[in-house]
């Protein structure tokens, strides 16, 4: 990524903490219009026996606990995708209607850099759908409302006194297998980026399933999104010149989909636990959902060069010396 100077804006931290808020409350309210969403109080940490773990792309270590009282070992959450659709059950949420929380969470393995950090916040949300609304046209359609919500947030800043970001509301939707053939040559990132320089706001669908490269796109856990009708959603970032992902989501696994999947992963023992049961028995209602990144949005929208001017995080030497050196304050 590279810092583009003239595209940024000088905020004093403070300034950013007013914006930072701002975006919040607004962006909030807009996606539960949008979506017909609730928000609800949710989880920092399950039990493991549970299920509910989201284990992203399988190889990143969870941060875990022991209770003192009974010695119960509790991991911290890396996404609450599971455990909305459980809360979708239990709330007697109809069709049409959902939940939306924030999530926080540690997630030790990441690469600290301008867009990455090991606190994450997003704004995890599910909803009910009908089994015919289990395609493509049904995702697209959500991803739309949510740009909307994203773009009518940058309007609000400007009748605030910030400069208004210019949103691509028009999404420009591709799929993984598209998006190989178009740039056979470029690596996953690669392609992400000149993807969404070319059309600005990017929807890239289906991950997880092996492309013809006998790769995927990039790695999903197996047992939430079905890998044919998810995708994750891109900004193009002036300030780094990069492609600025915002948010992962999806249709979630039925029966079928989430057998299929645990198959191919070689993840067949987790049908043992109880979340994974009720989708066998088909208990759970079938739902979209997904995770919105906080910092990542308050970052694109307020032009920030890193994700730790909009939250306070741990920043290895490496990072602060960088920006110190470009005169970047962080929180």
């Amino acid at each position: 990524m590279e810092f583009i100077k003239e595209k940024y804006i000088s905020l004093s931290i403070l300034e950013k903490q007013k914006y930072i808020k701002l975006i919040k409350d607004k962006f909030e309210r807009n996606l539960a219009k949008e979506l017909n969403l609730t928000r609800v109080s949710a989880p920092l940490f399950v039990t493991k026996e549970s299920g509910l773990q989201d284990d992203l792309s399988g190889v990143e270590r969870k941060v875990s606990f022991d209770i003192k009282k009974d010695g119960k070992e509790i991991e911290i959450v890396q996404s609450l995708a599971k455990w909305k659709r459980l809360a979708l059950k239990k709330y007697n949420f109809i069709e049409g209607n959902g939940i939306y929380t924030d999530m926080t969470a540690i997630r030790r393995d990441e690469n600290l850099d301008e867009t990455h950090s090991v606190y994450v916040d997003q704004w995890d949300w599910e909803r009910v759908i009908n089994i015919k609304d289990r395609n493509i046209d049904f995702l697209k359609s959500t991803v739309i409302k949510i740009v909307k919500a994203i773009s009518e947030t940058s309007r609000f800043l400007k009748k605030k006194g910030f400069k208004e970001l210019k949103i691509n509301k028009k999404v420009y939707f591709i799929d993984s297998q598209e998006l190989l053939k178009l740039y056979p040559d470029k690596r996953e990132k690669e392609r992400e980026y000149l993807i969404t320089k070319e059309y600005k706001t990017v929807f890239i669908i289906g991950i997880g399933n092996n492309l013809s490269d006998g790769k995927p796109h990039d790695k999903r856990a197996p047992d939430y999104d079905d890998w044919s009708l998810n995708g994750d959603l891109f900004f193009y970032h002036e300030v780094l010149d990069t492609a600025l992902e915002i948010s992962s989501m999806g249709i979630r696994v039925d029966k079928n989909s989430l057998i299929k999947q645990l198959e191919q992963s070689n993840n067949e023992e987790r049908l043992k636990y109880e979340y994974h049961q009720s989708v066998l028995n088909e208990e759970l209602p079938l739902t979209i959902g997904g995770g919105i990144g906080q910092s990542r949005l308050c970052m694109l929208l307020l032009g920030r060069a890193h994700v730790g001017e909009v939250q306070a995080s741990y920043w290895d030497k490496e990072n602060l010396e960088n920006c110190k050196n470009l005169n970047i304050e962080l929180l």
